[in-house]
């Protein structure tokens, strides 16, 4: 199955951060909070939002910092996903 946004929604993967504490302790994942980096698997086409005109200007394959919260969490063939408006973005990672 597929996921397609649509308007100025944002489909976003998290990226999978291996912790290691200051002693050289690695940190399972369900220790650690939720990441905030995460990778960009589709966009939607932009356009007309609410009386707007949005342009998107992430692109799928960006690595991007979301607002901590955002977003709907959605599981597709066992993979988890975050769905977030383009404005939910706070910066892409060069």
């Amino acid at each position: 199955m597929k996921i397609r946004p649509l308007a100025d929604r944002v489909v976003l993967k998290a990226v999978e951060l291996e912790e290691t504490t200051k002693s050289g302790i690695i940190l399972a994942a369900s220790a650690q909070e939720k990441p905030q980096v995460a990778e960009v698997v589709a966009v939607g086409p932009g356009g007309l939002v609410d009386d707007k005109e949005v342009k998107m200007y992430v692109k799928v394959g960006d690595r991007v910092i979301t607002s901590k919260y955002s977003g709907t969490e959605v599981k597709v063939d066992d993979v988890e996903y975050t769905i977030v408006r383009q404005a939910d973005i706070l910066a892409v990672v060069e």
